[in-house]
């Protein structure tokens, strides 16, 4: 049964990685980009270290595994939050959400 709860822990993680390797490389700009590696990041880490906690079952692994997955959840915004400003202060271009004016003209009403 642990043999199955590791796989499973381990393939969520390995599925949430290659989520956000395809955000990575779909988002069209540096701050959202950084928001789908840090976050879906996190979690496959952290899956992944949980399974390794899982698997060993020792009181010292399962120790080092918490401290790991906090640490993570501790540092990864923070340097997401700096990679952010450092974008935005040395002028790296955004990705414009403005939409462009449709191309169908509006009706005009008749009196």
């Amino acid at each position: 049964m642990t043999e199955m709860i590791v796989a499973g822990l381990i393939l969520l993680g390995g599925v949430f990685g290659v989520i956000g390797a395809v955000g990575l490389l779909r988002m069209p700009d540096v701050l959202i980009r950084m928001h789908a590696s840090t976050k879906i990041g996190t979690l496959a880490c952290g899956l992944i270290v949980i399974a390794a906690a899982v698997h060993f079952g020792s009181t010292d692994i399962t120790i080092r595994a918490v401290a790991i997955v906090l640490f993570l959840l501790l540092t990864a915004p923070i340097a997401a939050h700096m990679i952010g400003r450092a974008a935005v202060s040395t002028g790296v271009p955004l990705w414009n959400t403005r939409q462009p004016p449709s191309a169908t003209p509006v009706p005009e009403k008749t009196p």
